[in-house]
């Protein structure tokens, strides 16, 4: 179980690192576009999470979850995915919806590496 939960956290950093490249490249490109692999990023960050959080007594049988951390990480992915779903079908990415979209997949980063 240790080897899968290691595949699934590598495949989580993965798509969290993809979301923000992608976000990244449309900075300076003009018109912006919302590109559909932030959605898939998203997804299968969501599911690898979710993965991981039902894997976590089997995997670490002496430590307790935090599960106001892995709540407010879901909700943040969870914003990521309705904000990137409306978003979708428009033509033009604005900059307060990129910023927004750089903004939730940073503070995402942060939570995940300095909330122990």
């Amino acid at each position: 179980m240790s080897a899968i939960n290691t595949v699934l956290y590598v495949v989580h950093l993965l798509c969290v690192v993809a979301i923000l490249v992608l976000l990244l490249l449309q900075w300076n490109k003009n018109p912006r576009k919302f590109n559909p692999g932030i959605l898939h990023a998203s997804l299968t960050a969501l599911i690898t999470g979710l993965a991981m959080v039902g894997m976590w007594g089997v995997v670490h049988p002496d430590e307790a979850l935090n599960h106001t951390k892995t709540g407010l990480k879901m909700l943040i992915l969870l914003a990521i995915l309705v904000t990137g779903y409306i978003n979708l079908k428009k033509p033009v990415l604005t900059k307060k919806t990129l910023l927004l979209l750089v903004g939730l997949t940073t503070t995402n980063i942060l939570i995940a590496s300095v909330w122990r």
